[in-house]
């Protein structure tokens, strides 16, 4: 099976560099990272093309799946698009639901999985915390065990505030590159750290079984 991953920026990016393969193994499967500038808006037009200027995922969104459709149509059992992007406030069957009308506006439809982070990406590091120990040993142990696993709390914030010295409010008196970046170095700390097998954010392990689910139906 080939795997064409759509995720909101480069953090997504670097995240899944590290967990796809202790998802899927190195081989025979594949994959393929696409990165956009943040996650924008569905269009109201759901036939829009491919929109070069706006690069936000799901402003891409309708034009990539029918693309998509169209260039795996006669190797739908072999290829399939995941779609990976942060929840934050909306209402997760609400949103499922757009983004579902995006993939049943495409003619072929290609196979498809939408798989979102409850709250956002953070969640899923905070599903493993001895991956975060192992990477910052000094993290606050208080502040990650008040956690609940994909609940919305200001994800981001409360990992800041257990491993970020002076916590979230100095990350944030910095401004948006300093925390932009800041969560790309978590992403590519943690995850080499992190076991697949024993993640307990349940949209994690939705995206997982996912992959691994349509891995082994190609086999």
């Amino acid at each position: 099976m080939h795997f064409e991953i759509l995720v909101e920026d480069q953090t997504g990016q670097k995240a899944l560099e590290n967990l796809v393969p202790k998802i899927i193994g190195t081989g025979p499967h594949t994959f393929k990272l696409h990165p956009y500038k943040g996650i924008g808006s569905i269009p109201k037009k759901m036939t829009a093309p491919t929109m070069a200027k706006m690069q936000t995922l799901l402003a891409n969104l309708p034009g990539q799946l029918q693309a998509y459709g169209k260039t795996f149509a006669a190797s739908a059992s072999q290829a399939a698009v995941i779609v990976v992007c942060d929840l934050d406030r909306n209402n997760k069957n609400t949103f499922l639901c757009s983004l579902l009308s995006i993939l049943q506006a495409c003619n072929p439809k290609p196979v498809t999985r939408f798989c979102l982070a409850i709250e956002e990406g953070e969640a899923w590091l905070l599903g493993d915390i001895p991956a975060i120990k192992a990477a910052y040993p000094h993290a606050k142990d208080s502040v990650l065990n008040s956690y609940v696993n994909d609940s919305i709390c200001g994800t981001w914030e409360l990992l800041a505030d257990a491993i970020y010295p002076g916590g979230c409010g100095k990350l944030k008196s910095q401004g948006w590159p300093a925390w932009g970046n800041e969560k790309y170095y978590w992403a590519k700390k943690i995850t080499p750290y992190m076991d697949v097998d024993c993640n307990v954010s349940p949209s994690f392990v939705f995206f997982r079984d996912q992959l691994r689910n349509l891995a082994g139906s190609s086999n």
